[in-house]
């Protein structure tokens, strides 16, 4: 089952979309808001399930789903919160900066809770104040999920994902040193993410969906030129259920919190660090990675950040080349 937010309000307006992207149901005489079935689940679920399989089967009417028209599947939420689980793209920072690797980075996750009042939908721009701040993208999957309760263990966790989706966790990396070193984590270079105009239910992602995963490259472009294929699935040191977990260790979770695991970041085939596209490598998912390989390789960063009029794509495809989730396409615009 896929399920979207078209643009209305606050909060949206629910709609059921085909398999294929092409068509929506409405779904609002089920639940106005993404957020109010996420609240009630139980009731809603079977409902919208039945409401996607007569869109399916022809025997509902339907409208054009067009993805420029749709917010992010929750507009806004409750809580936002944002892991580090590709373990070697922390590895790789660290070593950029010559700076120890706690051996906990690997058994305890990192976690930081970003600003959730307000999404940018998946092709609004990215809004700049200053270039100088060091503008990145951040090609990531993320869940949304149901009530967790404090302390919940792996298995109630995983039976907790509602939905699954991608997300441009936009970074201003340049602001980052400056915020870390006052030991108080992120606000400032954590402005508004984006998130896929769609978001699926994990059994409708098939075999891509396994061991609390999504499996499969995660494409990322920037001025319509491939800037890399990570496979989500591999190099996952946490997957999602352990994300979640964390994340209740000391609080009870609530319906409609997303729950991302950073950016997706894989190892060369030969243990080191990823390697670009045009030399044979799966590419990267976020500048920052790119320009760490470059400082180590080559002694400095040649690779810019994002500028004025940059465009950035992220899109995931089944085996057959279709869009699962829709892309996430933005330009880097100041703002008004």
């Amino acid at each position: 089952m896929k399920l979207a937010s078209l643009k209305s309000g606050r909060d949206g307006r629910l709609v059921v979309v085909s398999k294929d992207l092409a068509w929506f149901a409405p779904a609002d005489t089920i639940a106005p808001t993404l957020q109010a079935a996420l609240d009630d689940w139980g009731r809603c679920e079977p409902m919208l399930r039945a409401l996607s399989l007569s869109l399916e089967s022809g025997g509902q009417p339907r409208e054009r789903f067009h993805e420029h028209e749709a917010a992010s599947p929750l507009p806004r939420a409750y809580q936002w919160a944002d892991g580090s689980a590709y373990v070697n793209h922390v590895a790789l920072m660290r070593q950029a900066l010559a700076a120890d690797m706690p051996a906990s980075f690997w058994t305890d996750p990192l976690m930081y809770q970003g600003g959730s009042d307000g999404f940018l939908a998946p092709r609004d721009p990215i809004p700049l104040a200053d270039e100088a701040y060091g503008c990145d993208l951040e090609g990531e999957i993320a869940v949304i999920i149901g009530d967790v309760a404090m302390g919940a263990g792996r298995d109630a966790c995983l039976a907790a994902i509602r939905l699954v989706l991608l997300t441009n966790d936009v970074s201003l990396r340049n602001l980052m040193p400056g915020e870390l070193a006052k030991g108080f984590g992120f606000f400032h270079s954590k402005p508004a993410s984006a998130f896929s105009p769609v978001a699926v239910t994990p059994e409708a992602l098939g075999q891509a969906w396994r061991d609390g995963k999504l499996h499969g490259a995660l494409e990322v472009a920037i001025n319509g030129k491939p800037f890399g294929e990570p496979d989500a699935g591999i190099d996952m040191t946490f997957d999602f259920p352990t994300l979640i977990a964390h994340a209740a260790k000391t609080r009870a979770l609530s319906a409609g919190t997303v729950i991302g695991p950073g950016t997706v970041s894989n190892r060369d085939k030969d243990g080191g660090p990823g390697k670009p596209m045009d030399q044979g490598g799966l590419g990267y998912a976020c500048i920052a990675e790119v320009r760490t390989v470059e400082t180590l390789q080559l002694g400095a960063a040649k690779t810019p950040f994002l500028r004025y009029g940059d465009t950035i794509r992220i899109e995931m495809r089944d085996h057959g080349r279709h869009s699962l989730f829709g892309a996430i396409e933005q330009r880097v615009e100041p703002c008004a």
